[in-house]
């Protein structure tokens, strides 16, 4: 019998409320946060976006400026650079499954609005969404790359379970300030171009029948499916 246990821990100077979900497969996960303490509406929405990274800045985390982690959902399509410099093994990392075709066909399996959506479990191509969350792409796992970027609306980051080396294949894309994760969570790129798509994949609705849980977030199935994944200007 499989038993999940719900372990959470509220942040005493920032009112957040984080939890991991555990269970014998382990889950790969984000903080989960409370929302009510997000703003309605989000700075940089839509036209008005601009990647948090720019300028000489931007030179310290890529030597590939005009790189891009291409997404292809049934949403639209969302661009990203890459931080190697940041996280090498990553970005590494990313860019070899996005180049095998491991990501296509997968969904975004994991949403909460004002926080992030999340993706890259190779267990959302089937058919049963119970398992979603508990996949990984085998025996590889990464050691965490904790940097100096700030977890932001449109920045890039790894999920885990609760060991911090654990990053295997599922990612997650912030939109909106997530600070509390720094330096807890491997961040390695932002997105350019797409943003709206972002929006619209965390607004989707829950397709599974669960009661909503603002730490777990809902699940849009196949409406945020990842029809193709590649790189381009490499």
């Amino acid at each position: 019998m499989k038993h999940t246990q719900k372990i959470s821990i509220t942040f005493a100077a920032s009112t957040l409320a984080a939890a991991f979900l555990l269970c014998t497969t382990a889950v790969y996960t984000t903080i989960a946060h409370d929302r009510s303490c997000v703003a309605t509406t989000i700075p940089g929405t839509g036209p008005n976006y601009k990647p948090p990274i720019t300028g000489t800045k931007l030179d310290q985390y890529t030597s590939h400026p005009k790189r891009r982690l291409v997404i292809v959902t049934k949403q639209g399509t969302i661009k990203l650079q890459l931080f190697e410099k940041a996280a090498p093994n990553h970005v590494a990392n990313i860019i070899s499954l996005a180049d095998s075709h491991f990501y296509d066909g997968t969904y975004f399996h994991r949403v909460i609005p004002g926080f992030m959506i999340q993706g890259g479990d190779p267990n959302t191509k089937d058919n049963d969404y119970s398992n979603d969350g508990q996949g990984n792409n085998g025996s590889n796992r990464l050691k965490a790359e904790f940097n100096a970027i700030h977890h932001e609306r449109g920045i890039l980051s790894m999920a885990r379970t609760p060991d911090v080396n654990s990053a295997s294949c599922q990612f997650f894309i912030c939109v909106a300030d997530a600070g509390f994760l720094d330096r807890q969570y491997t961040a390695f790129g932002q997105v350019t171009d797409g943003i709206d798509v972002v929006d619209k994949i965390v607004n989707l609705p829950d397709v599974t029948g669960k009661p909503h849980d603002s730490n777990s977030g809902s699940n849009p199935g196949k409406a945020a499916e990842v029809i193709k994944m590649y790189v381009e200007n490499e």
